[in-house]
């Protein structure tokens, strides 16, 4: 098994660090009073409705509720319930990709790939910035995340097989994605909802956002290259590469998705053709097309992108020359091996429900909006910026972060003469830079999860450019202030 294999078991060190936190969590609820706002359902324009907080009516509970060891043992079932559809989104991901390794037409796309990028140096230099691009205009437009899961699939065996590593491959994708989520433009499931509860226009401001969106990706895109140039000229200043030397890059990188043999599409010289191939990888293109159509113009999300990808690997296996027994195994193992990451994502999402059944998240909110009290416009602003990328670790989901907070943030900014459009600004680059970190954001955990990076060796890579970002964050943030955005 390689050291990038998609659903090899994470290390103990992320499984361990994440356990850890429900731990932590569940500590908090000890030592934090229970309190709880008062809430309402609203109609946020162009999303639906919202249940959000309503400023003035904090009050602390009498009757708390500590999480004690039941609470912290049953954390990984209760956030496996909660997370039930992104875990069912993984599982049938894998299996559709099971399949279409098993062809071994993906492989042999792969290999046309690298050899169009080795004939022209060209081709090769462009292929890193303008995959990232891609990935951040999805994560700008439509917030992209879950999304990214299949196409770390792809990006991480191309990678390898380029010359460079895990690391890069998975950082295109991922990288690109959530940079352009955090310094989105149009994104619904942020700046629609945020702007939407806090009486802003909704997607006004376009222009200055569109303008720090091209800044924070080309850090972002700038970064994630010299790591790769370094890796490709000297491999052992990898981040895996104790891990990588000597492993052999099998389809999708693994072996544990495909049987080692070629599938039928890839055959050379005998029952495979030319013509399989194309079928399989014509197939997924479309899958792929669809998937981007759905997104964007019919509001799919997770149950019709399983519905999607699922179809997409019976099809495949069909034009691929699969029988049909080939692809039921492929399907389950594919499920089988992802096993790993489910649970990465239920413990991930466990740490939040215990929060949530300690009573402590509106007290902790509470505690960091009257922490700003006193500040002048710039000053206040920043420490929005400051609260919301803290609030962030205990509350990772950008459409949750933004009913809880903008109600009180959004007239916090009106008694210090910050603009609603600032307010919104700050929340969305506290709630979206810290993404690339934290390790109570599931998708970045399942998505370490299926290459096999342990998360404290990621989150050492990703400090620099994590810091990096929030530092323009505050530069944005102080810029919008100083020009009245």
């Amino acid at each position: 098994m390689t050291a990038s294999a998609p659903g090899r078991a994470p290390s103990l060190d992320t499984t361990l660090l994440v356990f850890a936190i429900v731990c932590l969590a569940a500590a908090v609820t000890w030592i934090v009073p229970a309190g709880s706002f008062e809430r309402e359902t609203i109609e946020v324009e162009g999303v639906g409705t919202r249940d959000v907080v309503v400023p003035g009516t904090f009050e602390y509970l009498e009757q708390g509720s500590p999480q004690g060891i039941q609470d912290v043992l049953r954390a990984p079932i209760r956030g496996i319930i909660d997370a039930a559809d992104i875990i069912a989104f993984v599982f049938l991901v894998g299996g559709a990709f099971a399949i279409l390794a098993e062809t071994g037409a993906i492989d042999a796309g792969l290999r046309s790939v690298i050899g169009w990028a080795e004939r022209s140096p060209a081709v090769e230099r462009a292929l890193i910035p303008l995959f990232m691009t891609l990935f951040a205009l999805g994560g700008a437009v439509f917030g992209m995340a879950e999304e990214t899961l299949p196409f770390v699939l792809i990006f991480v065996p191309l990678a390898r097989r380029l010359g460079y590593d895990t690391v890069t491959g998975f950082a295109i994708v991922m990288v690109g994605s959530q940079v352009g989520f955090a310094a989105a433009f149009l994104n619904p499931f942020t700046i629609g909802i945020a702007q939407g509860i806090s009486g802003v226009p909704l997607f006004s401001g376009i222009a200055f956002r569109v303008v720090m969106w091209a800044v924070f990706v080309g850090v972002a895109i700038a970064f994630v290259m010299r790591y790769a140039a370094r890796v490709r000229r000297e491999p052992s200043t990898g981040l895996l590469w104790d891990e990588e030397a000597g492993a052999e890059v099998t389809d999708l990188g693994v072996a544990t998705l495909a049987d080692p043999a070629a599938g039928p599409a890839a055959e050379a010289g005998s029952g495979g053709s030319e013509g399989r191939v194309g079928a399989v990888l014509l197939t997924f293109g479309l899958g792929l097309s669809l998937l981007v159509w759905g997104v964007l113009t019919q509001g799919w999300y997770i149950e019709e992108l399983s519905a999607l990808f699922v179809g997409m690997g019976i099809v495949a296996g069909v034009v691929g020359g699969l029988s049909a027994g080939r692809i039921s195994k492929a399907f389950s193992r594919g499920v089988r091996d992802l096993a790993s990451t489910a649970l990465l994502i239920g413990l991930a999402r466990g740490i939040l429900a215990v929060l949530e059944g300690g009573q402590v998240i509106d007290t902790i909110l509470f505690g960091l909006a009257a922490t700003m009290g006193g500040l002048g416009s710039l000053a206040s602003a920043e420490a929005m910026l400051i609260m919301q990328s803290a609030l962030n670790f205990f509350v990772p989901s950008g459409s949750g972060q933004a009913a809880l907070t903008m109600p009180l943030m959004s007239q916090f900014a009106d008694l210090v003469q910050v603009s609603r459009q600032s307010a919104v600004l700050a929340y969305q680059l506290g709630d979206g830079v810290t993404n690339l970190i934290i390790p109570t954001n599931y998708v970045i955990v399942g998505a370490l999860g299926l290459v096999g990076i342990p998360w404290s060796r990621w989150a050492r890579w990703i400090l620099g450019l994590t810091v990096g970002l929030t530092g323009l964050s505050a530069v944005a943030v102080g810029i919008a202030v100083l020009i009245g955005y």
